[in-house]
């Protein structure tokens, strides 16, 4: 199946190319107080090693204004300052040398004070995300619509395009956000027919790690359907590193973005006899951080064990006291039950060496 992406106007994040046919970026958000300088830098450097391409920061107070600078010079990849409320605090984030801004126009306040954020953006050519969320839409179209709906959300969006646009600033990405599937999908399709800004994708407030994780990926595998994403982040109240692999993991289930494992797993049945859920935790949580595409399959029994290792890269079908491991659809090894664990994430680092981009 092929999915066909919007055409769009492409901006850069930093060196970091959005939209225009670039690959679907990855992105996270820190989860540190901004003013823990160190800290910050120590999360961003783990966000760096799972494949995190931008950072978006929240900025919340000149404290945290005062902590870019240092964050910045420390990092390998962009950094967005997130900000809501004040529009000083955007005008000095830039001045720090922040690469993108992400500004809620529904709480920034006054067309004059958008402006005053656009003519800081202009000057040093820094993106700006309009971001509208349904928790957080203008008094005056809530008034109208009664309710966060698609049809208010993108009013808001398109008002403060607008007002963005009418500066002759176009280095803008959109994105729209509710925490529910459905009114997300419908608010970008309806955007989609009227601008041909890049477009930030994702569902936000979507949970926990593992609801969060469905959650975004049902409204995610709708909107890249649809081709509505040039960049996307998955929000859940979980380490951000868990976000970025979950991107990954979608953007790789559907054959947009080859990166990382593509674990396979069998639910297990009444012919299973190994305890394969704790193994299959332990085997991913030890190859979780291999950046190479790799799909690598644990498998409870002979029935779909053996066929199932066999397609992947490399996987293991377990009998009763041993486990016998395939590579590139040919078997391999045959181990005990006891060495099952070690020597098939031993075979599978060294798969994942031997894989050369």
């Amino acid at each position: 199946m092929e999915f066909k992406r919007r055409k769009t106007k492409q901006i850069k994040i930093g060196d970091v190319p959005i939209g225009g046919g670039a690959p679907i970026v990855v992105q996270s958000m820190t989860k540190t107080d901004t003013r823990d300088a160190q800290a910050t830098i120590l999360q961003i450097k783990r966000l760096e090693m799972v494949g995190c391409e931008i950072i978006r920061i929240a900025v919340p107070d000149k404290e945290s204004v005062d902590s870019l600078e240092e964050i910045i010079k420390k990092v390998n990849i962009p950094v967005i300052a997130d900000i809501h409320f004040d529009y000083r605090l955007a005008v000095e984030s830039i001045k720090k040398g922040v690469h993108g801004l992400r500004i809620n126009p529904g709480n920034i306040g006054s067309k004059t004070r958008i402006k005053e954020v656009v003519k800081a953006a202009k000057d040093k050519g820094v993106p700006i995300r309009v971001g509208v969320n349904a928790g957080s839409l203008e008094k005056d179209i809530l008034e109208k619509y009664g309710k966060a709906s698609p049809e208010a959300l993108v009013e808001s969006a398109l008002k403060n395009i607008r007002i963005i646009g009418e500066m002759d600033f176009h280095l803008m990405k959109v994105s729209i956000k509710a925490s529910d599937v459905l009114r997300t999908l419908e608010s970008l399709k309806l955007l989609a027919q009227h601008v041909d800004y890049p477009f930030h994708a994702g569902i936000t407030e979507a949970g926990p790690l593992f609801s969060g994780s469905v959650k975004s990926s049902a409204g995610l595998a709708l909107i890249l359907k649809e081709g509505l994403a040039d960049t996307i982040r998955i929000s859940l109240t979980a380490p951000p590193e868990e976000e970025v692999r979950a991107a990954y993991m979608i953007l790789s289930s559907l054959g947009l973005r080859k990166r990382g494992l593509n674990f396979v797993s069998c639910p297990v049945c009444g012919r299973c006899r190994v305890d394969l859920p704790e193994m299959a935790v332990e085997i991913e949580n030890r190859i979780k951080d291999i950046k190479k595409p790799l799909t690598v399959a644990v498998m409870g029994c002979e029935v779909n064990g053996p066929g199932e290792a066999r397609e992947a890269d490399i996987g293991i079908a377990c009998g009763k006291g041993y486990g016998l491991i395939f590579k590139h659809g040919k078997s391999f090894r045959k181990v005990k039950a006891e060495d099952m664990v070690d020597e098939f994430v031993k075979e599978v680092k060294a798969a994942a060496k031997e894989i050369k981009k």
